[in-house]
């Protein structure tokens, strides 16, 4: 990498593995469909930073987008079954342009399609991580999107600007690009008179007189509320985001002061419980007594039977459920061991007495600490 120049920024400039993330309005038409033109301008741009010795992943919206125009559909349809429709025609027309575009400059396309589960779930999370890491070293661009053709849950809540800041942590990034249809972060809505881009934003205080807007384009799901939220989560695990638009995206990856630079707040924590505490919709709540909230929260235990007194919604061993103590108030979020019909024979019970009476099988934490976040 050569010395930073006068005036850009320096955790951009010094950055070797950044994440890019551009939504559906960045990439099509109002009518729906692919825009080559802006494509083509956002891959030369990406070409450009890894002719600089950057590590690029991009993390794109737009293939339910981009299946608007084949399938005849004037805008964004409400339905599970035609979004998906959408995504499965549009996310081959996505890649493609793409694959054609880097092809331009010698570059080759990768496709990682992602669901929850692939990044929650021990095994999963491993090999996306694996997956990821070996299309680096092999010099492909990784092109991520969420799974929407089969996975409802991306579709129903999901944004792929929260998926950007954890794919970001997932291949251990030192930077995160946001790029939208708006040149950065404002204090007030930016069509509005005397309100003021804000270039840094160095935590909540900073955040704390601004009124975001959670309204995205006609045929996205993101707006700036999501954009914001998906700062707080990089920013907190130790990477620092620009959030810019597609059109400034040039001199954002340069360095440039453009657009809003979001400071670091925190530091790296484990992968996995980053996804977890930001990336899981949970399946149920486990109800803990005041002891068990003190083990878990004070000492960082693992969640035992003993300490159980009941269980609320529909899980299985393996899914996230919340962790919530006598008041109600929810501590944390774990992946549970147990099956929720399970659970009122465990209750404030000893390891050792469920061994003897149910087997070895339930010699075991409900929720184990390695498996669990507090909130």
């Amino acid at each position: 990498m050569s010395a930073p120049v006068a005036g850009t920024r320096p955790e951009v400039t010094g950055a070797r593995r950044v994440v890019v993330k551009v939504g559906s309005s960045s990439l099509t038409t109002p009518a729906g469909g692919i825009d080559p033109d802006r494509v083509r301008a956002l891959v030369d741009v990406l070409a450009a930073a890894r002719e600089r010795g950057t590590e690029v992943v991009l993390v794109s919206s737009g293939a339910i987008a981009a299946g608007l125009a084949p399938l005849g559909l004037a805008k964004r349809p409400r339905g599970l079954a035609a979004q998906q429709a959408a995504a499965s025609v549009g996310q081959g027309l996505l890649v493609h342009r793409y694959t054609e575009e880097l092809a331009r400059h010698g570059v080759i396309a990768g496709q990682v399609l992602l669901t929850l589960d692939d990044v929650t779930r021990r095994a999963h999370y491993r090999n996306a991580h694996q997956t990821l890491a070996t299309l680096l070293e092999l010099g492909v661009l990784p092109i991520v999107n969420e799974n929407d053709t089969v996975a409802t849950s991306e579709i129903r809540f999901g944004d792929n600007d929260r998926l950007a800041a954890l794919v970001a942590h997932l291949v251990h990034a030192d930077l995160l690009v946001l790029l939208s249809d708006v040149d950065g972060l404002y204090d007030g809505p930016p069509s509005r008179a005397g309100t003021r881009l804000l270039p840094d934003v160095r935590g909540e205080d900073d955040l704390a007189a601004v009124t975001i807007g959670s309204v995205g384009s006609a045929v996205g799901t993101g707006g700036m509320v999501t954009k914001v939220e998906a700062a707080r989560i990089a920013t907190g695990a130790g990477i620092p985001v620009v959030l810019t638009s597609a059109d400034r995206a040039a001199g954002a990856l340069a360095g440039e002061p453009v657009g809003t630079l979001f400071h670091v707040t925190g530091r790296r924590r484990p992968t996995r419980l980053l996804w977890l505490a930001h990336a899981t919709e949970s399946r149920g709540t486990l109800h803990l007594d005041a002891g068990a909230v003190r083990a878990v929260v004070e000492r960082r235990a693992s969640l035992l039977a003993a300490g159980v007194t009941g269980a609320t919604g529909s899980f299985v061993a393996g899914d996230p459920v919340d962790l919530a103590g006598p008041d109600g108030a929810v501590v944390g979020r774990g992946l549970v061991n147990f099956d929720v019909e399970e659970i009122p024979a465990l209750v404030g019970r000893s390891t050792a007495e469920l061994k003897e009476e149910l087997g070895a099988a339930y010699e075991r934490e409900v929720v184990h600490r390695d498996d669990l976040v507090l909130l």
